[in-house]
C-alpha cells in the first residue's frame, strides 16, 4: 500500500496564552520531577527554574529547548513552548507527500515490504494508517468497506463491530491494551481530537460472550498476543512499535511503525505458505 498524505494531525499543541512558565511547570509536574532535579539535569539552578515557572524570568531560546529535552516534551509541544516564550517555532511540520520527505517515504515502504509476509503498518499521531503491507491487507479481508475508505483509522479498523473485532479471539484483553495505549498518548499530548477518538472507540459494543479461549496446547507467549481468526484458523501475533530517533520535523516525530511478529510456529508457517 502506497504511503498517503493525511489531513492535519490530531495532536494539538499546548495552549500558549498562559506563557511559557506555567506550561513548563505543567510538564515538570507531569514528569514528577522537582525543580532541583530539573535544574541539575539542565545545568541551571532551582531558583532560576522557579523564576521561569512564575514568570519572573524569561528563559532564553536555548534554555526552553534544553528544559523541553530533559522533560521529554514531544516535538510539536516544544514548538508551543517556544511560541509561548516569544520565539519562533524551531521544528517544521512537513506534509508527508512533500518532495523533501521522499527518502523517508521510500525507506518506510522498503521497510514494511521487507517485513512481509508478516503484517506491518505506519500510523500518524491520530492512528490514521498512512502505509501498510500485504500482511495487513490479508488481515483486513472482510472488513466493512466504509472503514477502509481513504485515510482509514487503525483503532476503528481494530475495534469496530464491522472491523476486526468480531474475529479477535481475545478481544477484551486486546481492547484493554489499545485503550490503555491511547490513554497514555492523551496524557502525553493533551489532544482533544485524540480524546474524541478514544471516546468513540471505547464506546463500541463488546459482545457479552466475546471469545477469549486459549490455544490448543501450551504456548509460552512472551508478550500479550493478538489472536485473530483468518480463513478458519486462529493466528497469533505480538506487536512492536518503532518511532524515529531524535526527529527534527513534527510529521516525522508523530509517525509510528507497528510490526506484528508471529507468536507461535503455526502462525509463521501459515503466513509463509500464503506468501508461497
Amino acid at each position: 500500500m502506497t504511503i498517503v498524505a493525511t489531513g492535519p494531525s490530531v495532536s494539538a499543541a499546548a495552549p500558549t496564552d498562559k506563557g511559557v512558565g506555567p506550561l513548563l511547570r505543567s510538564w515538570r509536574e507531569r514528569r514528577r520531577i522537582s525543580q532541583l532535579e530539573l535544574a541539575l539535569r539542565a545545568d541551571s539552578s532551582a531558583r532560576h527554574i522557579s523564576f521561569v515557572e512564575t514568570g519572573r524570568s524569561r528563559p532564553s531560546e536555548e534554555m526552553v529547548l534544553r528544559l523541553a529535552e530533559h522533560l521529554d516534551v514531544p516535538v510539536r509541544e516544544r514548538n508551543a513552548l517556544l511560541v509561548a516564550a516569544g520565539y519562533a517555532p524551531r521544528y517544521p511540520e512537513t506534509p508527508l507527500d512533500d518532495p523533501a520527505l521522499q527518502a523517508l517515504r521510500d525507506g518506510v515502504e522498503r521497510l514494511i515490504q521487507g517485513y512481509e509476509p508478516y503484517p506491518a503498518l505506519v500510523v500518524d499521531a491520530g492512528y490514521t494508517v498512512v502505509a501498510a503491507n500485504r500482511g495487513i491487507a490479508m488481515l483486513l479481508e472482510g472488513v466493512d468497506e466504509e472503514l477502509l475508505a481513504p485515510a482509514p483509522n487503525a483503532m476503528r479498523l481494530t475495534l469496530h463491530p464491522r472491523g476486526l473485532a468480531p474475529r479477535i479471539r481475545n478481544l477484551r484483553e486486546w481492547r484493554g491494551h489499545l485503550l490503555a495505549q491511547m490513554e497514555r498518548e492523551i496524557a502525553l499530548h493533551r489532544s482533544d481530537p485524540l480524546r474524541s477518538l478514544y471516546e468513540e472507540v471505547a464506546g463500541y459494543p463488546v459482545p457479552e460472550e466475546a471469545p477469549e479461549d486459549e490455544p490448543d496446547g501450551p504456548v509460552a507467549y512472551f508478550a500479550l498476543p493478538l489472536r485473530i481468526e483468518h480463513a478458519g484458523r486462529v493466528l497469533s501475533f505480538v506487536s512492536s512499535i518503532s518511532t524515529f530517533n531524535t526527529p527534527m520535523d513534527v510529521t516525522v516525530a508523530e509517525l509510528a511503525i507497528e510490526t506484528f511478529l508471529p507468536a507461535d510456529p503455526a502462525t509463521a508457517k501459515y503466513l509463509h505458505t500464503l506468501a508461497g
